[in-house]
């Protein structure tokens, strides 16, 4: 539902079907979640939320950590959806405080972090599971933004379930993946992050990215650059040779469709890509950062796949905007 048409690739490869269908894990999910979330995430306070009732509040605005500071250039007045962008960046960071405490305990002695700490909900498959930090992000999330922005729409990964995705109109909308990776996160690999897109006219303007356990934080305005911890990004050296698939890295990533079409269709995409050749190939698991790390060079191309292979609009909307603004190409290749 996303502008362009293309699905979304992180840059140079995308579908152009429409993402599927996808049934809301309703209210008894949600209280059954944060009652779920308490055995690790009691002893921690979180950072409060705002508490202003008119739009555009910026008590969300996260300068607490220099790190993570918003650069100057997106908090100008001039600067269109800078307070969109505080609000973003305040949330995200605050629902990586409660990714932490599993991910720091997972495979301890002495700690907790096992998958059975994590209240874990399975959606349409074994493959396809939400975790109670899902939900509770979720949660978080959405409050503060309706608290922050009590007329924008949201969609949420959680909330949509596997029902179907609500259509993107052109008011302001926020797309939320909670926790994205959720497999790493479950299981303490560290590629996982949390991800906030905003849609304005139908297309993506702001996107945030953090990554709690590798500690960085992507965010893009449309028109003003992207930047990691401060500092801005692009995909490709200027005054670099220009590269070719022979020495490009690319990264293919796969959902949790398990039917034989579906997987006849994956790979035959990658023996296509492959034997046109390549330096290295990689899978993360983590959507939302394979589109960060291709956006910082670190990766060369994403290859997303088809719609029902398991990409959404949360999967990409907030990265969508890194890459763009980094430099990345996003197109339908197959």
């Amino acid at each position: 539902p996303l502008k362009p048409a293309s699905t979304t690739d992180a840059t140079g490869m995308t579908s152009s079907e429409p993402p599927s269908s996808t049934p809301s894990l309703g209210a008894a999910a949600v209280a059954a979640a944060a009652a779920a979330a308490v055995g690790f995430a009691a002893a921690r306070l979180l950072p409060s939320r705002p508490s202003a009732n008119s739009e555009g509040n910026g008590d969300h605005a996260a300068v607490a950590n220099a790190r993570f500071a918003i650069p100057a250039e997106l908090r100008a007045d001039g600067c269109r959806y800078r307070k969109e962008l505080e609000v973003a960046v305040g949330l995200v960071l605050e629902a990586g405080e409660n990714m932490k405490g599993h991910c720091d305990a997972r495979g301890t002695v002495d700690g907790h972090g096992s998958e059975h700490d994590l209240g874990i909900s399975t959606k349409s498959s074994a493959a396809d599971f939400a975790t109670a930090i899902d939900v509770l992000n979720e949660k978080v999330i959405g409050e503060g933004i309706r608290a922050a922005f009590p007329s924008h729409s949201i969609i949420g990964e959680e909330d949509v379930g596997t029902g179907e995705i609500p259509p993107l109109g052109d008011g302001p909308t926020w797309i939320i993946d909670p926790v994205d990776g959720t497999t790493n996160f479950a299981s303490g690999f560290p590629i996982t992050c949390v991800s906030i897109g905003f849609c304005d006219g139908g297309v993506p303007v702001v996107g945030v990215a953090y990554g709690p356990v590798t500690g960085e934080l992507y965010l893009a305005i449309k028109g003003y650059g992207a930047y990691r911890n401060g500092k801005r990004i692009r995909s490709i050296d200027p005054t670099a040779a220009p590269k070719t698939l022979s020495n490009s890295v690319v990264c293919f990533e796969f959902g949790y469709a398990r039917s034989h079409e579906s997987l006849e269709k994956m790979v035959g995409a990658v023996k296509r890509i492959l034997s046109l050749g390549c330096r290295g190939t990689r899978q993360t698991g983590c959507g939302v950062l394979d589109i960060c790390y291709v956006a910082t060079g670190r990766m060369d191309i994403v290859y997303t796949g088809t719609a029902d292979e398991g990409w959404k609009p949360w999967d990409y909307c907030a990265a969508m905007v890194v890459a763009e603004e980094a430099g990345c190409t996003i197109r339908s290749l197959f």
